[in-house]
């Protein structure tokens, strides 16, 4: 369904079929920390890579964390906190050979400025 290629971002994942508005594309397991250990993890290279989880932080597994960011996204996730988990789905179509894309903020809609500027 999608594979690491270069990307404008450096590396992204991309379509390998056409993927469906609504579709999974993936589920990711995630390293949850707690409040207490997030202050040392901002501190490093992972910072980047961390999904906001309740009072704390979550690195997500598998491909998780690689999914670049747009404020155009065709693509969104849903935190499973119960599950330990965040999962991927389609936002709009995507064509093959596309760039999947998450607003990092969550809600695909949302435009506040994140901790980075995007290019």
């Amino acid at each position: 369904m999608f594979e690491i290629r270069p990307s404008r971002f450096g590396r992204g994942i991309f379509a390998t079929r056409s993927i469906k508005k609504g579709e999974l594309i993936h589920r990711a397991p995630v390293i949850a920390s707690p409040k207490e250990e997030c202050k040392y993890m901002i501190k490093t290279v992972l910072a980047d890579y961390v999904f906001n989880w309740g009072d704390g932080y979550a690195i997500a597994l598998g491909y998780g964390s690689l999914f670049n960011h747009s404020y155009s996204p065709n693509a969104r996730y849903k935190l499973k906190k119960s599950e330990l988990m965040i999962d991927f789905y389609a936002y709009k179509d995507i064509n093959a050979d596309e760039e999947i894309l998450v607003n990092y903020n969550g809600d695909p809609e949302d435009d506040r400025e994140l901790w980075f500027k995007p290019i």
